[in-house]
Parts: structure tokens; sequence; C-alpha cells
């Protein structure tokens, strides 16, 4: 790879590690500037949390995205997505309890134990956490097939992030209800090319098979 291209593929990088970064700034930014309205607190734990959804999303689009638009490089960046869907999932649980429960254990236990809105997000963020320690190539490297086995948990996890999401719907449903849309879609992709996958190799062992067959 020439030094030219080095630079374009740090500088892409780099671009899309600063627009996963710019919503948590624009909220500090907001908050700093008192321009988020009437409820601040609820504001920023909206935003937030919406955030570290659209980015468990985006990283779970990759590789539908990589293989319907023949986008490689798409790949590059997956880890950071589900990083940063991580990053923005603690600061929502962070900014929860700061900003709407003040730190009352008591209170905080109760939301996270009771309402089921918050026992999916939380059990939701727990699951993050062992993808999130072992998202290197070091680790993905010693876990081998087992880091596969683990990482499948991101589908526990985005499911859990809807049903967050769902449990808190007063009346307006059309937001769940695009989620729930473009999950169905990223989760029948993988479904649909695992299945042509499977057929492609019962095929071969069957011409396999035909060919001994033949020459016996």
């Amino acid at each position: 790879m020439d030094l030219s291209k080095k630079v374009q593929l740090r500088l892409l990088w780099i671009a899309v590690f600063g627009i996963c970064l710019l919503p948590f700034l624009a909220v500090v930014l907001a908050a700093v500037q008192q321009t988020l309205g009437a409820d601040p607190a609820k504001e920023i734990v909206l935003e937030l949390g919406t955030w570290a959804i659209i980015l468990l999303w985006a990283s779970l689009a990759v590789t539908p995205l990589r293989k319907l638009l023949k986008w490689s490089w798409l790949a590059k960046y997956r880890r950071m997505l589900g990083l940063y869907s991580f990053f923005y999932a603690s600061m929502h649980l962070l900014a929860f309890a700061t900003f709407m429960v003040g730190w009352d254990l008591d209170i905080l236990f109760l939301e996270l134990t009771q309402r089921l809105y918050a026992i999916a997000g939380f059990a939701g963020l727990l699951l993050l956490i062992p993808l999130a320690l072992t998202s290197t190539k070091k680790m993905q490297k010693r876990l081998k097939q087992n880091w596969l086995k683990l990482h499948k948990l991101v589908y526990v996890v985005a499911l859990l992030s809807l049903l967050h999401i769902v449990w808190q719907i007063r009346s307006d449903y059309s937001e769940a209800l695009i989620y729930g849309l473009l999950l169905c879609w990223m989760l029948g992709y993988r479904y649909y090319i695992r299945t042509c996958a499977a057929q492609k190799r019962k095929q071969s062992v069957m011409v396999q098979h035909d060919k001994v067959g033949t020459h016996q």
C-alpha cells in the first residue's frame, strides 16, 4: 500500500471517529450554553441513549452493506462503531443516575430492578461490557472460535435495546417501528447469507460424493 493510500485511510478513520464523537460534544456544548429546553436533564439522557442505539444499529449494518455494496473497507469501522455505542450507552446510564435520580442509590436500584424498560436497557449495557473488553485483535486471536460465539451477544443487546425503547412508549410507536424494521432487515439478511452458504456447502458435498461414486 502506497503512502498516499495510507494517508487517505488514516484521514477517513479520523473523520469517522470525529463524526461519532460529535453528538456527545454537541450535548456538552448545549448543556454549557443552557439550550436544552425546559427539561435539560431528560434531554441529555434521551440524546445519549438515542446515539447509543444509532451507533449500535450502524455497527450491525456494516455486514449487509459491505456485502451488498461491495464496500469491504466498512469492516474496518465496525469495532469503532460498537465501542462508541458502548460509550454512549454508558454515558446514558451515567446521565440518568446523575441528573434524573441524583445518585440516590435506593431509587437507582428500584429503577433498574422494577421498571421493565430500565431492566432491558441495563441488561443490554452489561452484555456490551464483555464485547467491548474483547474487541481487540489480540483478544480475537486468543479466543478464536469462542470470540465469534461471544460476539453474537450483540444480537441480544440489539433486541434488549429495542425493548428498552418500546417499553417507554406511551403513544407514538413510529420511531420504534423504524428501529424494528431496520433490525429485522439486518438480522434477516444475515440469515439469508448463512442459508445460502449452507446450501452451497451442501451442493459441494453432493458434487464431491457424485464424483467419488463415478470413479468407483
